[in-house]
């Protein structure tokens, strides 16, 4: 609250000042328009004179001038209001440090925000927005390093990277940074957004929650965890692969309405003895590869080269389905990417070794956070289901398939404006103070 003070009386001090040097201007040094003395001239006839009174031809001049100064009175002091009332709505403000790829998910896809540059190997970008009496301002890059940055408010929200052992010693790494300017009362509150673990092995982070006597007041996480309380910790979508600079897509009018080439799709790795290798094997069997897009590769390979990235999203545009097999986790980006072109997501839904699974408030693992956002996918729990899938797959019409794009691409409008929204209530929840007696 401070904060929000300081800035309104420097918000009033401004327009105030503003106004004192457009008056002097107006009065001082404004120049005025010259205008000869009034020459005598014979009264119109029918004209009767009253008293001493003259006829002035300025006089409609004059009150223009005069109509159009109160407009521009009133256009400043309607400015002030609104400065005014920006600075008093505007109750919180946040700072996030994004320090892992799925923060670009959350301020791009989820937040809809901009950054500046726009270009993605910038060593430093950054973009701000309003959302309801929230200010967010987003900071990354690889300059962002602790220490060597401003910090820009009292309230901070640290995205991370935990899934294998070099990334926790970096993230722990920030979280003592982070702590530092808690204990020297530079900073009030932190909420972490954790890219987790794909086994769900997060306990390297619950000493540092304030539940267990440690400074994070709220902790975002991926996968199904069963940390998951819904009042501190929340589970937070794995959403599109941003380190490979998959981009926020638009639905156009060719997306939802043409037809497409291909029943379905799956570009990814063949992991050995997985069910990847049955779901390949079941295609190839039946012939379905014919009718599906398949580009399978033996290894992994983290980054993408133009052409194989034009092809991935030329498969996803084209097909009407994306398999989606398990790999390490249920949950993939490639879920949330069909569902960005249309491309509805058919589902192995079976859990995956590990400590992930139902918390105390969800009980449909895997993929629970999806399932309870009511996603309109497939979910199938064996490959062999998938050959009946496609039968049902080439009877339908195109007038069905355009109405199903439209319910998965609006779904998953909604899905990310929901979470958007829960993120800020339990932030401001969290943050704010209650007003208790």
């Amino acid at each position: 609250m401070r904060g929000a003070r300081r800035r309104l009386c420097s918000a009033l001090l401004a327009a105030h000042a503003l106004l004192s040097l457009y008056a002097a201007y107006t009065v001082l040094v404004r120049p005025r328009r010259a205008r000869p003395a009034p020459r005598a001239r014979p009264p119109p006839r029918g004209h009767v004179s009253l008293g001493n009174e003259e006829w002035n031809p300025w006089e409609v001049d004059e009150k223009k001038e005069q109509v159009a100064s109160q407009q521009r009175y009133e256009a400043n002091l309607q400015m002030i209001k609104h400065a005014r009332s920006q600075v008093e709505q505007t109750s919180l403000r946040v700072q996030v440090w994004g320090k892992a790829a799925v923060g670009l998910y959350l301020w791009q896809h989820v937040f809809e925000g901009h950054l500046e540059p726009a270009d993605v190997t910038a060593q430093w970008r950054e973009g701000s927005q309003t959302v309801g009496k929230t200010y967010f301002s987003f900071i990354t890059g690889p300059s962002v390093v602790p220490g060597y940055f401003s910090v820009e408010a009292e309230n901070v929200v640290l995205v991370l990277n935990g899934r294998e052992k070099a990334k926790i010693s970096y993230a722990t790494q920030w979280l003592h940074y982070t702590q530092t300017l808690i204990q020297t009362h530079k900073i009030q509150h932190v909420a972490v957004v954790l890219l987790g673990n794909e086994q769900c092995n997060n306990e390297w982070i619950q000493p540092y929650l304030k539940r267990q006597g440690g400074f994070v007041h709220l902790l975002f996480v991926t996968y199904d965890s069963a940390l998951v309380n819904e009042e501190d910790i929340f589970q937070w979508p794995l959403g599109v692969a941003t380190y490979r600079n998959f981009p926020v897509v638009e639905p156009s009018w060719s997306m939802l309405h043409d037809p497409r080439s291909h029943l379905c799709n799956f570009l990814g790795t063949i992991y050995k003895n997985s069910s990847r290798e049955t779901l390949v094997e079941i295609l190839k069997k039946d012939g379905l590869d014919k009718f599906c897009w398949i580009a399978a590769r033996e290894q992994w390979q983290p980054q993408e080269t133009n052409e194989s990235f034009k092809n991935y999203q030329d498969a996803l545009l084209r097909s009407d389905l994306t398999l989606c097999p398990v790999g390490i986790n249920t949950e993939c980006y490639r879920i949330y990417e069909a569902c960005s072109y249309g491309s509805l997501p058919v589902v192995e839904d079976v859990m995956t070794p590990g400590d992930c699974g139902n918390s105390s408030m969800y009980h449909s693992a895997p993929l629970q956070l999806l399932k309870n956002m009511g996603a309109p996918f497939i979910f199938i729990k064996s490959w062999e289901e998938l050959p009946a899938v496609l039968e049902r797959e080439k009877k339908m019409s195109l007038q069905e398939k355009i109405q199903r794009r439209k319910k998965l691409v609006e779904w998953y409008r909604n899905f990310k404006a929901r979470m958007r929204q829960k993120f800020i209530n339990a932030l401001e929840k969290s943050f704010l103070p209650s007003d208790k007696g």
